[in-house]
C-alpha cells in the first residue's frame, strides 16, 4: 500500500511538472438583482448611499435598479401593476428568476400588494421594509383628503386591511423589517413590524429618511438580502 501511495505521489509530481492545468473552478453565479423602491414625494436618488455600499461590496452596477413613480396614485388600482412591469422588465433583462426589494416608507405598501395579490410571490426573494407604514399612520390623516398615497397609509385603510388580513408575510418569500423609535412619520413607530418577518430596532435614534444612509442599516440589509 506504502510504495502505491507513493507512486500516486510521484505521478501527481509528474503533471505538475509537465503543467498539467488543475481543473477549473466553479462559476459563482451573479447575486439576484436588487429593487430599491422609494417613499412619499421622493425618488430612486435617495437610495445613492446605499447604492454605494452595495456596489463596494462587490455587487455589479447591471443587479442594482430602482422603481420611480407616483406616490399620490393608488397602491393596489395602479402601482402594483406598474410595479409588477418593472419586475417583469428587469427579470427579462438579467435572466434572473427573482429579485430582492428594498423599500423605504410608502415604499412598502405596492410592492407587499404585489407580493401577495399581483402575482410576486414567485418573483420575490428577500423583501425589506425601512420605517414602512405596513399598519398605517397617523400622520397620513394630514393628506388624505388630497392624495391617494396618504390614504392608504391611514391606519384602517382598504389597502392595509387587505394586506394585513391572514397571513402579514405570505409565501416563500423572506420578509425584514427595521424601525426606528425615534421615526417622525410613522406613528406609532412599531407600525413597520410585520408578524413572521425579521424586525429590527435600529440602535441609536434615527429619523424617519435617516435609515436610508444608516452604514449599520446598509450593513444588515446587504447580510439580510445576501442570505
Amino acid at each position: 500500500m506504502r510504495r502505491i501511495l507513493m507512486a500516486g505521489s510521484a505521478l501527481a509530481l509528474t503533471a505538475a511538472a509537465l503543467g498539467a492545468a488543475p481543473p477549473p473552478a466553479a462559476a459563482v453565479p451573479p447575486p439576484i438583482p436588487v429593487v430599491f423602491v422609494h417613499g412619499r414625494n421622493a425618488g430612486p436618488g435617495v437610495w445613492d448611499r446605499m447604492v454605494d455600499d452595495f456596489l463596494a461590496a462587490g455587487y455589479p452596477s447591471d443587479r442594482l435598479y430602482a422603481w420611480a413613480y407616483d406616490t399620490t396614485r393608488s397602491t393596489n388600482e395602479t402601482l402594483s401593476d406598474l410595479f409588477a412591469a418593472r419586475v417583469a422588465e428587469i427579470l427579462s433583462r438579467t435572466g434572473a428568476r427573482r429579485v430582492d426589494v428594498v423599500t423605504h416608507s410608502l415604499g412598502a405598501l405596492p410592492t407587499r400588494w404585489y407580493v401577495k395579490s399581483g402575482g410576486g410571490e414567485g418573483k420575490v426573494s428577500h423583501w425589506v421594509s425601512l420605517a414602512g407604514p405596513n399598519h398605517g399612520t397617523d400622520l397620513a390623516y394630514l393628506c388624505a383628503l388630497w392624495d391617494q398615497g396618504c390614504k392608504d397609509m391611514t391606519p384602517g385603510s382598504y389597502v392595509l386591511r387587505h394586506l394585513n388580513s391572514g397571513d402579514e408575510t405570505p409565501g416563500a418569500v423572506r420578509y425584514a423589517t427595521w424601525w426606528s423609535s425615534c421615526d417622525e412619520q410613522i406613528a406609532p413607530v412599531e407600525s413597520t413590524r410585520l408578524e413572521g418577518a425579521r424586525n429590527t430596532r435600529v440602535e441609536g435614534c434615527l429619523k424617519h429618511n435617516e435609515l436610508l444612509s444608516d452604514a449599520g442599516v446598509s450593513r444588515e440589509v446587504r447580510a439580510f438580502v445576501g442570505s
